[in-house]
This record gives C-alpha cells, sequence and structure tokens, in this order.
C-alpha cells in the first residue's frame, strides 16, 4: 500500500473514530446517558487526573479531554445535524 493510501485509510478511520464518539452516551455514573462529547469538562479533566477507564471508552475520553481543553467543541457542531 502506497503512502497515500495509508493516509487515506488513517483519515477513513479517524473519521469513524470521531462519528463514532459523537454517537457514543457514557454507560455510568452521573452523567450516564449523555453523549460523551456533551460531558461537561470538569468531569473530563476529573477523569484525566484520576485516569481514564481500560479500552475503547477509554480512549474516547482521552479524546473528549483533548478536545475540551483545547476549545475545540464547535467541530462537531457540523456533525450534529
Amino acid at each position: 500500500m502506497s503512502d497515500e493510501e495509508n493516509k487515506k485509510q488513517g483519515l477513513s478511520g479517524n473519521r469513524a473514530f470521531l462519528q463514532k464518539l459523537l454517537k457514543t452516551r457514557m454507560p455510568f455514573g452521573k452523567y450516564k446517558g449523555r453523549f460523551l462529547i456533551d460531558l461537561p469538562e470538569p468531569y473530563v479533566v476529573w477523569f484525566a487526573r484520576q485516569g481514564f477507564p481500560k479500552g475503547e471508552l477509554g480512549r474516547m475520553l482521552e479524546t473528549v479531554y483533548e478536545i475540551k481543553v483545547n476549545g475545540l467543541e464547535y467541530l462537531f457542531d457540523p456533525l450534529r445535524s
């Protein structure tokens, strides 16, 4: 596979991950049922300090943390409709 094909596949994988992130709800805790991207920043920061869960949920919460602390939530606005 060429470098260009690898880049396209990586972008596609990232897009799929972000779309899944947008549709995934918190499975437990105080904010159970809320979309991960809509979790309050202090809650996500708490996870960052305590340690993210293992597996895909942890990767998703870590991504939400990076999005929120860098003020990038607006990037999801076009995807919400």
